[in-house]
């Protein structure tokens, strides 16, 4: 069973979930979907990405809303053609972590390529201190696409969460089950990342960090009959903890510029504030957290 859940007070059959909203500020579009999905009351955490634009705006919700559960999306890219960020803790093309450009590179091959161990850790540690210092009060970090999943990254990553005493996106699984994940999500994880994702899952729980059992979400090239998906989806977590993983935004001519998968953004945001799904969660014996009760652990 994973210690964490059985601190928790939580026993092996327990399906347990934190619902969580990504790619908070984004864009624009992101910032009513968040405001909402907390009136909803269906979320129980959320990520900013603090290179973006609209991040001053996702702090000042948070400073509004003292019990938002916030974590920084730690971004070492910038997916986008027509919509780019850079790094916040330099301008020096030396540094690997820019493009020609002087943006973030497009994908995960070309900042785990160009980009030195040194220079992303002083990026994913600068943009947690800047969320902080605009009155975040940060409940845990994760990933962008996955890119700090990486051997020249996964140290930092790790380090950043344990020096700040925060729980960590970081899977309980051994590296036969790290290699089918990447499959599943469509990252390439050869044997040597997966045996350092699994020592490293090991090392922590060692020193308590409390870590997942399970990932999971709803894909975003498949936007109809969501609901549908999202009730599929809860009716088939396993026992163990899950991070689900929405992306909700509303529907704006920036989003629909920005991102070819908006309607899939638009319909996660229409499922997670509907009565119909609220209800049949509330009903579904399914247990919610947050990252704040792992926080509280360390």
């Amino acid at each position: 069973m994973n210690p964490a859940l059985k601190k928790l007070g939580y026993d092996q059959r327990d399906r347990v979930v934190i619902i969580h909203a990504d790619d908070v500020g984004m864009c624009q579009a992101t910032l009513p979907a968040l405001t909402d999905l907390l009136d909803a009351g269906l979320i129980s955490s959320a990520a900013t990405m603090v290179p973006c634009s609209w991040f001053p705006a996702v702090a000042a919700v948070c400073r509004g809303h003292g019990d938002v559960d916030m974590g920084v999306h730690l971004t070492l890219t910038c997916e986008y053609r027509s919509y780019r960020w850079g790094p916040i803790s330099t301008c020096q093309p030396a540094s690997g972590l820019m493009d020609e450009e002087g943006y973030l590179h497009f994908d995960n091959g070309g900042v785990q390529t160009h980009a030195a161990s040194e220079t992303a850790a002083r990026e994913m540690a600068a943009q947690v201190a800047r969320a902080r210092a605009a009155g975040i009060d940060v409940t845990h970090i994760d990933t962008h696409q996955l890119s700090a999943y990486h051997p020249k990254f996964l140290a930092a990553y790790t380090s950043l969460a344990v020096d700040n005493g925060l729980p960590l996106l970081l899977l309980r699984l051994d590296a036969v089950r790290w290699q089918a994940l990447g499959q599943t999500l469509g990252i390439l994880i050869d044997l040597e990342t997966a045996r350092l994702l699994e020592q490293a899952g090991r090392d922590l729980e060692a020193q308590g960090v409390p870590l997942l059992d399970h990932i999971t979400g709803l894909p975003l090239d498949r936007p109809e009959d969501r609901v549908a998906q999202a009730r599929q989806i809860f009716e088939s977590l396993p026992p163990g903890l899950t991070h689900l993983v929405l992306h909700p935004a509303v529907d704006t001519p920036e989003l629909r510029a920005i991102a070819p998968n908006w309607p899939g953004r638009v319909a996660d945001y229409q499922a997670f504030t509907s009565p119909e799904l609220r209800e049949y969660v509330r009903r579904s014996g399914l247990q919610i957290i947050g990252y704040r009760e792992l926080r509280r652990m360390l």
